[in-house]
């Protein structure tokens, strides 16, 4: 390998492990941060904001497999996700009416309320960890 190139491939690694330090420190104020104030996870305030964001266009709704795609868990991680907001009343789930093997996932008036109160939060804590301050995980 040239020296070209190890400096290259050093800077990569160097960048990668940047990307993987930021993340993890912001999912982790994510985590604590909503989690003290609102019972959420970073994970839970995802879908709940995925259901929000398909107010207009799909009446707070989404198919749990089109849900899995955007907030990037498992089919199973996914499932126990949505017990838990199921459980606390901030979703609903529902049978498709027109294929009995989907099931859309609801967002309630309950999970309406609590998601407008946390995206202030949410952003909050994105905005010092991409503008630059990194968030602590401790």
């Amino acid at each position: 390998m040239s020296e070209i190139d190890a400096a290259e491939s050093a800077d990569l690694v160097a960048a990668w492990r940047e990307l993987l330090a930021r993340h993890a420190a912001t999912a982790c104020a994510l985590d604590r941060e909503l989690g003290e104030r609102f019972g959420l996870g970073m994970s839970e305030f995802e879908v709940l904001e995925r259901l929000a964001e398909s107010r207009d266009e799909w009446a707070g709704k989404l198919r749990v497999q089109e849900l899995g795609e955007k907030v990037h868990l498992s089919q199973s991680a996914l499932s126990r996700l949505i017990g838990r907001l199921e459980k606390d009343g901030l979703v609903e789930r529902h049978m498709c009416t027109e294929d009995r093997r989907g099931v859309f996932v609801l967002l309630s008036e309950v999970g309406w309320q609590r998601y407008q109160e946390a995206r202030p939060l949410h952003r909050a804590v994105l905005r010092r960890s991409l503008m630059g301050r990194q968030p602590s995980c401790g």
